[in-house]
């Protein structure tokens, strides 16, 4: 009978292959605590506005882009590969995910200057 195993018989999982996933871990945990804390505690200090938001809501959309970059420069490995490659992938994120948020914040606030009218 062939030996049809997915890994050679030497393939060994120890505390190496193990640490960049709880690093990982970590980080996101930090960050999104971070995020439910300023959301749960919501400081007066962040309620002021500035482009048509609150400096809260910036501080939401900055860190959950950060951590997108952060989980698909992780588990798609894009932080191990060319700069060229890299940048093909990142550089219409950086383009279109602004644009979105400009949109989006934009016609928020129409909206709601709309409803109070």
């Amino acid at each position: 009978m062939a030996n049809n195993n997915a890994y050679p018989s030497e393939h060994h999982e120890g505390p190496e292959g193990t640490k960049w996933i709880w690093k990982v871990f970590w980080i996101l945990l930090i960050v999104t605590s971070v995020e439910v804390a300023l959301g749960i505690i919501k400081p007066e200090v962040l309620m002021g506005h500035v482009l048509g938001t609150s400096v809260l809501n910036i501080i939401f959309i900055v860190l959950t882009l950060a951590k997108a970059y952060y989980i698909v420069s992780e588990f798609m490995h894009l932080g191990h590969e060319r700069k060229n490659f890299i940048w093909t992938i990142t550089l219409p994120i950086i383009i279109l995910i602004p644009y979105l948020t400009f949109i989006l914040l934009t016609e928020g606030g129409y909206m709601n200057a709309m409803s109070q009218m």
